[in-house]
């Protein structure tokens, strides 16, 4: 049954039915377009045949449970991409219903990975003109797809290419390639958009990345009838034997042209699209290369655009934007095996209340997407006023929510009846877990931990959204360490999607893997890591902001710093970010590094300063930037006095005038620091494998996936030797900050990748 493979059976009715079986989303493995050709060669060549119907085996597939869609961002459920967010492109698959099969998720995303491991790029089957055009869209009998649950990619392609679609309810439609790095290479550049019109096929392909139900696409000509799943294999029998009788039209989609419009309009639109493309996605090409190959299509004919197609789709596939992408899609895969965790037989425990302590900017946002997933959330508060403004908190992330169509109301408000707050620790007596969110205050956490132990239920899990401090400090007064964990979310709390679940050598394995179940139920992507100051994410990137502030202090330009890392492809710069997240939470987390890694520390006098100056980033309006509602952040001239006063108190400015750098190495002297301090994480065994730290970095920073798929896979397109020599020449100029790694240094000079297994190096020694 698990084998990809298509059969044929010819009915009385003359009717031959091709059909797909590769579960449990019917990818488009190599094999399954070499069955294609085989059956479809056949079926033209007997005379038994009048029209062939291409459907999928229903009887290989369970419909995957609700809490398994991982649907928010960067999600997949096997070979599909539900939802994509690369810079500040949104791309959405809703979830799926139905209980049959997947007419097919499309092509198999593993050969990508092999060619990019190889570099063989022949092992792409050329299917579009082979198959698609000469065997199926140029053959003397018609063919028919009936589409089921999903048509997405390739399996889109595969439909357009027939000369019917029949779909039942509620399919999902879509073309997600540009995801990956690539663009459609099966003909849909060049057929939908004679299907369904220019503009509405540059939305689903390029602007919204989004997928359409099957009665949306009869609406707009992608699908000639939806019928029942019961009747949709009998509908699309009778369709076939129709247009092979000439009773319904015969239809070609590459040669159609009605849709099209004028060449002045289709001008005005494609130059629209790659004006938007240019700000949404400018660091990556598969989009312009796309409005490129469509543009081909429709000025000289389909064919001349497929075969443009074929030959651009094969160039972005070796491009390190895809291999980012892909690395970054296989990545997030990994996540969800954790030793001893998920390999032991464990049972998720169903959490069904939770108490969140704190309703601040993280608290609010916690609570807010736990409601959202229809989970009881009790608020605690210290006092009156600070629980309703936590209340209001959450109602107006609600309301953001359904201002900007992403949340229906009678969703939204069921949401807020999940709600409940409260000032004292009585109706924590049943709840399944706590989340505490107060500010960074050790002995403060610690006595919440001790009053938790006496208040919640002996099954209930004791977590922490702590973002720096260790564990084992915060649990050191309760006799519940086993219970204890971190929940450590990114802000904001119900839009970030990274959850990152913080063990102790004493946090039970049933107990990581029920808040697992619960990041999956919330539509986040739960990484576990190790316990240490800052964990994973954190811990990584705590240089990026240090060495920004090394640069400022040696007399570069805020603002220069903020454009560069912005035109990196993070979506902002440090210093913005600073503004963002507010002075308070920079001061804590800094002294918070500094008592734990005091040898690779730099402390600047700066964000004091500006404290002092009465400014607090976007809390007041007034940072780096000026912040005014309605308008964009705008540099503040103002600042720069208080920059060069902290020069002064630093005085490390070579011969006191600013230090001569280049573009590139102010881009170098702030991520180098950052890959360096990853390769600590490593070799203490914070993660269980790089790429966990990868898809983290991601997720929980923004790092931009297509720079090769996160932090390490980056420095390894870089070289570990480059990224070593640079900052042993730092090192010996601007002291230890700069000093490079055990671990970085024996990976460079024995030419070991950084992302290599740790079975490769002596000096890796994972403990997680």
């Amino acid at each position: 049954m698990k084998q990809a493979r298509v059969t044929m059976e010819v009915g009385n009715d003359g009717v031959a039915i091709v059909t797909i079986s590769n579960p449990p989303v019917n990818a488009l493995a190599l094999t399954i377009f070499d069955g294609l050709k085989e059956k479809f060669t056949e079926a033209m060549r007997r005379d038994d045949v009048k029209a062939v119907v291409l459907t999928v085996s229903c009887l290989s597939f369970n419909w995957i449970d609700d809490r398994d869609h991982d649907d928010l961002l960067y999600l997949h459920m096997d070979n599909i991409l539900m939802l994509l967010r690369i810079d500040n492109l949104l791309c959405k698959f809703t979830q799926l219903e139905g209980n049959c099969g997947k007419f097919s998720g499309g092509f198999d995303i593993n050969v990508f990975e092999m060619v990019h491991k190889t570099g063989d790029i022949s092992v792409l089957p050329d299917a579009s003109v082979d198959i698609l055009v000469n065997v199926i869209e140029d053959a003397k009998k018609p063919t028919v797809a009936a589409i089921e649950g999903l048509a997405l990619g390739g399996g889109l392609e595969l439909a357009l290419g027939c000369h019917a679609r029949i779909a039942a309810p509620k399919t999902q439609l879509g073309l997600p390639e540009l995801t990956l790095g690539v663009i459609p290479g099966s003909g849909g550049t060049q057929r939908l958009p004679r299907l369904i019109g220019l503009p509405k096929a540059l939305e689903i392909m390029l602007v919204n990345c989004r997928s359409i139900t099957s009665e949306e696409g009869k609406k707009l000509g992608l699908v000639d009838a939806v019928a029942p799943s019961e009747e949709l294999l009998k509908v699309s029998r009778q369709w076939a034997l129709d247009i092979a009788g000439r009773r319904k039209p015969w239809i070609r989609s590459l040669h159609k042209t009605d849709k099209l419009g004028s060449l002045p309009e289709v001008h005005d639109i494609l130059k629209t699209a790659r004006q938007q493309a240019k700000q949404t996605a400018k660091n990556m090409p598969q989009h312009q290369a796309c409005l490129d190959v469509i543009e081909e299509g429709i000025i000289h004919g389909g064919y001349h655009g497929l075969l443009k197609e074929s030959k651009v789709f094969k160039e972005l596939v070796s491009t390190d934007t895809s291999k980012g992408l892909v690395h970054a899609f296989f990545a997030q895969r990994a996540t969800k095996k954790v030793p001893n965790v998920t390999d032991i037989g464990l049972k998720p425990t169903h959490i069904k209340k939770v108490a969140v302590i704190g309703g601040g900017l993280m608290g609010s946002g916690i609570a807010t997407t736990l409601i959202l997933s229809d989970i009881y959330v009790i608020l605690k508060e210290i006092n009156s006023e600070y629980l309703l403004k936590g209340i209001k908190a959450i109602e107006g992330n609600v309301r953001s929510l359904v201002s900007r169509k992403r949340l229906a109301q009678n969703k939204a408000e069921r949401a807020l009846l999940m709600l409940k707050g409260v000032l004292d620790y009585s109706e924590f007596k049943d709840v399944d877990m706590v989340i505490e969110a107060v500010i960074e205050n050790i002995s403060l956490k610690q006595k919440i931990f001790g009053d938790l132990e006496k208040a919640c239920p002996p099954h209930c899990i004791l977590a922490s959204n702590t973002s720096t401090i260790d564990f084992n400090i915060i649990g050191q007064k309760t006799e519940s360490q086993d219970r204890i964990v971190g929940a450590h979310f990114f802000s904001p709390a119900h839009v970030m999607p990274l959850l990152e679940i913080i063990r102790t050598e004493k946090t039970s394995p049933q107990v990581i893997l029920d808040l697992m179940t619960v990041g999956k139920t919330i539509k986040k992507v739960p990484v576990v890591v190790g316990n240490c100051t800052g964990f994973a994410v954190n811990r990584t990137f705590f240089p990026y902001q240090q060495a920004a502030h090394l640069l400022v202090n040696l007399g570069v330009d805020v603002f220069r710093i903020d454009q560069l890392i912005s035109n990196f492809g993070l979506p902002m710069g440090p210093f913005q970010l600073q503004d963002l997240a507010g002075y308070g939470v920079a001061v804590a987390t800094t002294k918070e590094f500094s008592s734990s890694f005091p040898d690779r520390t730099f402390e600047s006098p700066l964000v004091e300063l500006l404290l002092k100056n009465g400014r607090n980033g976007k809390n007041n309006g007034k940072g780096y930037y000026i912040y005014e509602k309605g308008s964009k952040p705008k540099p503040d001239p103002t600042v720069l006095p208080i920059i060069e006063e902290s020069r002064k108190l630093t005085n490390i400015m070579p011969g006191g005038k600013p230090m001569f750098i280049t573009d590139e190495e102010i881009v170098e002297m702030i991520l180098f620091p950052v890959v360096n301090e990853a390769c600590r994480v490593l070799d203490d065994g914070i993660v269980v494998r790089a790429s966990d730290l990868d898809i983290a970095s991601v997720l929980g920073m923004s790092f931009p996936s297509y720079r090769s798929g996160g932090i390490i896979f980056w420095a390894d397109t870089i070289g570990a030797d480059r990224v070593y020599r640079s900052l042993q020449k730092w090192f010996e100029v601007y002291g230890n900050f700069f000093r490079p790694s055990k671990f970085l240094k024996e990976r460079a000079t024995g030419g070991i990748p950084l992302s290599a297994p740790a079975s490769t190096s002596s000096v890796a020694r994972p403990r997680l």
